[in-house]
């Protein structure tokens, strides 16, 4: 392995940290609706438990409803169940074509635990990346055993610094964003 794979791999694996916070922040219900709300919530589609957009078209219908059809009329009720099982702090309408899941505006001080929900995971995915920092570090001190010079090591290690240092401001941009979209009513 020399330092250039090294540098690769730590860009690829901040890159995913980054993504993986994008993924979870987009779960975190900001009072619009999104389909992405839906996509732990899981029915019973012939004695296995399948995710709703597997079963169904999950789409919005305006900033305030999701809009899920079925592709098989007959699960119509069981997918309702299943949304209302999961206590997503919404209500279903189900016209016996659609389900129409209506996304009520949070409260203050909902608002207030979800940009704390979303710190968090911006936290961890922080951590994540400094993990990966102090592991590849790590990694190009090995190579000095093989002969590679010290120049090059830390050449490498600065390099990783301002990896580190980019895919952090990509998490805090992210927060900043999500917090806009949470706080604003």
């Amino acid at each position: 392995m020399d330092s250039k794979t090294i540098i690769q791999s730590t860009k690829d694996g901040m890159k995913k940290a980054v993504e993986h916070l994008e993924n979870e922040l987009q779960k975190v219900r900001a009072g619009k609706a999104n389909p992405a709300m839906l996509d732990n919530v899981k029915f019973d589609y012939y004695g296995t438990s399948t995710a709703v957009n597997q079963g169904a078209t999950v789409t919005t219908g305006d900033a305030r409803t999701i809009v899920v059809q079925p592709f098989e009329k007959k699960h119509i009720i069981l997918i309702e169940r299943a949304i209302m099982e999961a206590n997503l702090g919404t209500s279903q309408q189900n016209d016996g074509v659609v389900i129409r899941v209506s996304v009520p505006v949070p409260t203050e001080e909902r608002r207030k635990q979800l940009v704390k929900q979303a710190k968090q995971m911006g936290e961890e995915a922080k951590v994540a990346v400094r993990n990966i920092r102090k592991e590849k570090n790590e990694q190009l001190k090995g190579l000095k055993k093989d002969g590679i010079s010290e120049d090059i090591i830390k050449s490498g290690e600065t390099e990783i610094q301002k990896l580190t240092d980019s895919h952090i401001g990509m998490i805090d941009n992210h927060l900043t964003k999500k917090e806009a979209e949470i706080m604003t009513v």
